[in-house]
């Protein structure tokens, strides 16, 4: 009886230590995804172009990205969780080139004359309740990712738009809306795109308003 006893207290320690060794790895991923990100935001910000990829050992790897925000429940404070919650909440249900063409507006602000210097203050410009850029963070719902493919589609559409490896299929879009609407601010800016339910806008002088 004590041999079994040991033998389970044993065994439940095993898997206890291995547990404590997953979470930590998984927790280096995320610090290392997360610290990556904050580089390239930094990169793109001061590059004009935005255009060059980064350098393979800058570049987000897909477990990287994918390890961060695991269960959808993060909090906003990192730029692979801002615009991966961007890109989920404004288009999920939406083909992959629709993702995609949201991530190229987030990334086309970044940094841009009217815009702020990280993709988190891009997408929180405005108020939590009343008037904001992206209507999922100021719609006063949780914000958790409520679905695990569309999150994990999402996460990898971000991982290559912080990677630069995304085509900027707007063709410098800083703007749009769902075709199903007619606001009237589009009327004062030129259409750039038309990708699956979406429209897509860019300043005529170049600068936001």
């Amino acid at each position: 009886m004590m041999c079994r006893i040991r033998a389970f207290v044993i065994c439940f320690a095993a898997i206890f230590l291995l547990g404590q060794v997953v979470l930590a790895d998984q927790t280096q991923v995320s610090e290392t995804a997360q610290g990556k990100a904050k580089v390239l935001e930094k990169e793109i910000v001061a590059d004009d172009s935005k255009a060059t990829p980064a350098s393979p050992s800058k570049k987000i790897t897909r477990p990287e990205a994918q390890g961060v925000d695991p269960s959808g429940e993060k909090s906003l404070n990192d730029a692979i969780t801002c615009l991966s919650r961007t890109i989920y909440w404004e288009a999920r249900g939406e083909q992959v080139a629709s993702m995609e063409a949201i991530a190229n507006v987030v990334m086309n602000r970044l940094g841009h004359e009217g815009f702020p210097n990280t993709v988190c203050d891009v997408v929180k410009q405005g108020q939590e309740q009343g008037s904001c850029q992206f209507s999922w963070w100021c719609d006063g719902r949780s914000d958790d990712a409520e679905e695990e493919e569309p999150y994990a589609i999402a996460k990898e559409v971000a991982r290559k738009a912080l990677n630069r490896q995304l085509t900027d299929q707007t063709y410098g879009a800083m703007y749009f809306h769902q075709k199903k609407e007619k606001p009237n601010w589009s009327r004062k800016y030129i259409k750039t795109a038309e990708i699956g339910e979406f429209v897509f806008y860019k300043p005529h002088s170049d600068k936001a308003k």
